[in-house]
């Protein structure tokens, strides 16, 4: 299947991977930052933004998504690059990880270290902001002028939304309105714990002092279960951290990154 992506920047390739409901301009705020050093390319994932949802009747699991993904590195001429995701994109980077399909894997917040409480409370914030997601598109804009209101429209999902630009939140809202896979996901997400260990891999793991989606107990969980991972709390910052302090969260994706790119597998060299 067709993936959509943006591409630009020169040096080693990092691949961008974003949250349920989310796209991939949301990493727009640091992707010049980022470009200056690297080949950054962020992606769309299946269902999500421009990207077409999976084939009728294919399951959103780990190994679907992971497959599709592995497939969209070959097409880019990508062997194990460097990853990075916020979110459900964070728990994607580190199952590439653990699979040994990546050289470095940057998770921001990453999904899969919650417990069935928690789970069921994102959940609840994630669907009460897509319900909020279709309020008329003009409406929504007019409430988000007020920085009082704006922070209370999407004070759950950024730390300072009060900087953000209007049309990226307005088209923020657009992409959890209309994104297709949304509820396969959540639901596929219902089953799904980061289990492994990426014991090969250089991992960093970046948390929002301001993150209400997923919480701190997550972030605590997240060091006891990758007690190797560099972890970093990211001072501000919301769950989706690159708009509340661009500066901070592309140093931390340029560190993640700063790693030598591992040896193509075997069959892609011989390709």
């Amino acid at each position: 299947m067709d993936i959509v992506f943006d591409r630009r920047g020169d040096g080693p390739p990092l691949v961008l991977l974003h949250g349920i409901g989310h796209r991939r301009q949301g990493w727009s705020p640091v992707m010049d930052l980022l470009a200056a050093e690297r080949d950054v390319i962020a992606v769309d994932l299946p269902g999500f933004g421009d990207s077409p949802p999976l084939p009728p009747g294919t399951p959103y699991t780990m190994d679907t998504v992971l497959d599709v993904l592995g497939r969209a590195f070959a097409d880019l001429g990508l062997d194990r690059p460097h990853v990075a995701g916020n979110s459900l994109g964070g728990l994607f980077a580190l199952e590439a990880a653990d699979r040994g399909l990546v050289s470095s894997a940057t998770a921001l917040s990453p999904a899969g270290f919650f417990n069935a409480l928690e789970l069921r409370y994102a959940a609840a914030v994630l669907r009460a902001s897509r319900l909020g997601a279709r309020v008329p598109e003009t409406f929504l804009a007019r409430l988000a002028r007020s920085p009082r209101r704006r922070s209370v429209m999407f004070g759950m999902v950024y730390g300072r939304p009060d900087l953000m630009d209007l049309d990226a939140l307005t088209g923020d809202a657009r992409a959890m309105r209309e994104a297709r896979a949304f509820e396969a996901t959540l639901r596929a997400g219902r089953d799904t714990r980061f289990t492994g260990s990426c014991a090969d891999v250089p991992v960093t793991i970046a948390w929002g002092t301001k993150d209400r989606l997923l919480l701190r107990s997550q972030a605590i969980r997240a060091q006891r279960r990758l007690p190797h991972a560099r972890f970093v709390w990211l001072e501000g910052c919301g769950h989706v951290p690159m708009a509340d302090d661009p500066p901070q969260v592309a140093k931390v994706l340029l560190d993640g990154s700063a790693h030598p790119l591992k040896a193509a597998h075997p069959e892609s060299a011989a390709s």
